[in-house]
């Protein structure tokens, strides 16, 4: 067979694994979360094809990647050069929008340029919010002034500098160095902001001017006493520079939060110089278009008739088709100027799959990492059917995929397992779809994919109603939600799920309740009606909950140092015992001693961390194990004090599963650990850092903290909201989930899912399904009722239930 040999794997839990993968096909690589297909499929298949396209580059290049991509394979012969496109919600940075990462812009700005009217002078970057040819010269192409006011800087003018006045200064040294400047200049430090003369106000705030003195700062006795050279910079002048300059998202909100911000007076908050927006094509600017839905933006440049051979004949061709592909993956509702960081996993690696096929490669591996999130089981077909028209260019494809009805649909299969973690990583299967048999969880997953049905949903014990939502797309909705129900919120992709519990209920439920758990970061800027977009005209049952939990797949954190056992509070338990110990105690060492974040017990070369982060000048920062404890975290003299023969390090290596036979007799522990096993995270080890955990993973560790809680006590009626958390598992391991979750309505809470997952709909008690299409044509509801008897509507979920209940 000519294909990729793979021979001797073994990253992460791959058992020196061999297997022959055919090129020319179809291929899914299969096996339940943790078993180690995505190891095989991304971190050899694909890590080796960029370990060679690398290593071509240049020598130096070697050097600086050497330890950031290592395969860890004996060979691959036959290898191709690979394309991954994998789950990330990484879309660039805060100008990158769908357009750009469509790369679509580049031939609608070239279109402009050619095409519009009167473009004389004006080339594709003059239509670029992003070039210094296009942008607003005053607002730099963001359609947003950001300016530094008195008021926004100093936000209590009543505090002296002294006591903090001046609050848009940065934190440590930096605002240190200010304060002491000022204090040399001879400024008065200790009167109230408002008493202060106000030319010396303005000159503090505003001035251009930056001298350079000598400041003899004030330090402790031991502390080194050390004069320098400062140079003074205003407060707006920091703000500014510090807000055009910084790569870091954290400083950037930090420093917008002490600027007032209103709409660009030049531009309108419409981005490009006033030359650009002069020029209309079919119409209209080029703004305009970027507005529009993208099955609109199809539509009217479908309809122009351009002369044979034309650049817009020419241009036309090549954007018509890539906007097709889009439709055709259920991206119709997006814009071309929506942001990227407001778009889901899903539809950022939908965008760049329908962008691949702009790109006429021939002869190459594509390696897809579930394209069918985010996606109604209606809408599925299309990602089967831009896999073969990838195979009929000449390519191949490996899709990374949980989805039953894809997988059934390829020409070859891969599963990997059986289980997870250390009980995985070995090739199960490799053969042709059709005849895969036995016993292993895809394998019975293949074989029953016929749905039962919830006809006996359990009554609701009240309802939270909300009347007149209006938030994009929705205008003047009317829903209600089962409290002491499992709710499902169905619909196409771009329907207006998320925007409806994610965002409204998601708000609504944070003014109402006494206590909010996991709240997400970016729906809760700004959560006043108004400020978030949407509004809602009446609520009625919201003083019934008194607890709201959305739990979502933002990571656990995004160091090494949030780990599996300090998120899940698990490991405050296991320093007890190391504390308890007799060693500990004849030590005089307390629970603290065996906190890797204290500097008594951590290792010094990592500070705890168990490995270092390696900055590599032209690609992502990677994490490389700690030369010296070899990722143990600890110094060697912490490590001496055992409990029950294990070290404290050894304790973070143990797997879940190996953790609930070690802590058998240690009731609070084992509870913890058991949530973990319930929700099939068993594979993971209890040291497990965040950077290397999946979304999914993060979610599941979430839904795991939480359910210890709501054993542990009882805390008034709790709604919990989730959005799509089947996301990344596999068949089986979304039966493990979905009976946690009924367990919890079980005990008398609320559950409200947003889903694509039809064996999830199939359980629900309520499934609200919203429609009837994406974006301007969705916004509605268009059913409701349990799974049997949306199964007798005619609607998208409705038809797909009926279909797979027959």
């Amino acid at each position: 067979m000519t294909g990729i040999k793979v021979r001797d794997a073994h990253l992460h839990n791959l058992r020196n694994v061999d297997v022959d993968i055919p090129r020319g096909t179809l291929v899914a690589v299969t096996g339940v979360s943790g078993s180690g297909k995505s190891s095989l499929a991304f971190g050899t298949i694909h890590g080796e094809g960029q370990r060679r396209y690398l290593e071509s580059v240049a020598p130096f290049a070697r050097r600086l990647i050497g330890s950031a991509v290592d395969p860890q394979v004996g060979s691959v012969e036959g290898l191709p050069p690979t394309v991954a496109l994998e789950q990330s919600t990484s879309g660039g940075g805060a100008r990158s929008t769908v357009g750009t990462v469509s790369a679509l812009s580049n031939s609608i700005r070239l279109l402009y340029s050619r095409a519009g009217d009167n473009p004389k002078g004006l080339y594709s970057d003059s239509f670029s919010p992003n070039t210094p040819e296009g942008m607003c010269p005053t607002c730099q192409g963001t359609g947003v002034v950001h300016e530094p006011t008195e008021e926004s800087m100093v936000p209590d003018p009543t505090l002296s500098i002294e006591d903090g006045a001046i609050q848009a200064w940065p934190g440590a040294w930096a605002g240190k160095n200010f304060h002491d400047i000022l204090a040399t200049l001879g400024y008065d430090l200790d009167s109230p902001w408002q008493d202060l003369p106000k030319d010396d106000r303005e000159w503090i705030l505003f001035t251009e001017e930056r001298p350079v003195v000598t400041v003899k700062p004030l330090r402790g006795e031991d502390q080194i006493q050390r004069n320098y050279k400062g140079t003074w910079r205003s407060v707006a002048s920091y703000l500014t520079n510090t807000l055009a300059e910084t790569q870091s998202d954290t400083l950037r909100k930090r420093v917008l939060s002490y600027m007032e911000s209103r709409v660009c007076e030049t531009c309108h908050g419409r981005r490009l110089n006033p030359e650009a927006l002069k020029v209309t094509y079919a119409g209209m600017p080029i703004d305009e278009l970027g507005a529009l839905p993208l099955d609109q933006v199809h539509s009217v440049l479908a309809a122009q008739e351009p002369a044979d051979g034309t650049a817009e004949d020419l241009l036309l061709k090549q954007i018509l088709p890539a906007l097709q592909s889009a439709l055709d993956l259920g991206l119709a509702h997006l814009s071309l100027d929506r942001p990227a960081p407001t778009l889901s996993a899903g539809e950022l690696q939908r965008i760049r799959l329908s962008a691949q096929l702009r790109s006429g490669l021939f002869g190459v591996a594509y390696v897809l990492d579930e394209p069918s999130a985010g996606l109604h089981p209606s809408e599925r077909g299309a990602v089967l059917e831009i896999c073969r028209r990838f195979i009929d260019a000449g390519n191949s494809v490996l899709l990374v995929e949980h989805d039953m009805e894809l997988v059934a649909q390829t020409d070859y299969l891969v599963d990997v397992g059986p289980l997870a973690g250390e009980r995985g990583g070995e090739v199960v299967y490799a053969g042709p779809t059709s005849e895969y048999t036995g016993d292993a969880p895809t394998a019975r997953a293949l074989a029953n994919r016929t749905l039962s049905l919830n006809d006996a949903p359990r009554s609701a014990t009240g309802e939270l109603t909300l009347s007149g939502v209006h938030a994009r797309s929705i205008e003047g909705l009317d829903v209600s939600f089962g409290m002491g129900q499992f709710t499902a919120v169905a619909g196409v992709s771009g329907s207006g799920k998320s925007t409806l519990v994610s965002t409204v209920l998601a708000s609504v439920l944070r003014e109402a309740a006494s206590t909010v758990v996991e709240e997400d970061d970016d729906a809760a800027d700004g959560a006043g009606a108004g400020e978030a977009g949407w509004n809602v005209d009446k609520q009625e049952g919201f003083d019934a909950v008194s607890r709201v939990v959305q739990i979502t797949q933002k990571p656990i954190g995004r160091t090494p140092r949030s780990t599996l056992a300090t998120y899940t509070g698990l490991f405050d338990g296991v320093r007890k015992l190391f504390a308890s110990t007799d060693e500990a105690k004849r030590r005089k060492w307390t629970v603290s001693r065996f906190s890797y974040n204290v500097k008594q017990g951590q290792c010094p070369t990592c500070g705890g961390a168990g490995k270092i982060e390696v900055e590599l000048v032209f690609l992502p920062g990677s994490y490389t194990t700690c030369p010296d404890c070899g990722g143990a975290r600890y110094n060697d003299e912490t490590l001496e004090v055992t409990w029950e023969g294990f070290n404290i390090a050894q304790v973070l290596d143990l797997t879940v599963d190996e953790a609930a036979d070690v802590f058998t007799d240690e009731p609070k522990i084992l509870r913890a650990v058991e949530t973990l096993q319930a929700v099939g995270l068993g594979y993971l080890r209890l040291g497990q850092g965040a950077p290397e955990l999946s979304g999914g993973e993060a979610q599941r560790i979430k839904l795991a903290t939480e359910l210890q809680r709501s054993r542990n006590s009882r805390r008034g009626h709790t709604v919990y909201l989730l959005d799509e958390p089947t996301t990344g598992l596999h068949p089986a391991d979304v039966a493990l989930l979905t009976k946690e979750l009924n367990s919890l309505v079980d005990a008398g809470q609320t559950v409200i899912v947003v889903e694509h997952d039809l064996s999830v709909i199939a359980q629900a008690d309520r499934v609200i399904e919203m429609g009837p299409g994406a974006g301007a044509d969705g916004g509605q509801i268009v059913a409701t009722g349990s799974p049997a008897e949306l199964a007798e509507r005619d609607t998208a979920t409705g038809k797909v239930l009926a279909e797979r209940s027959a």
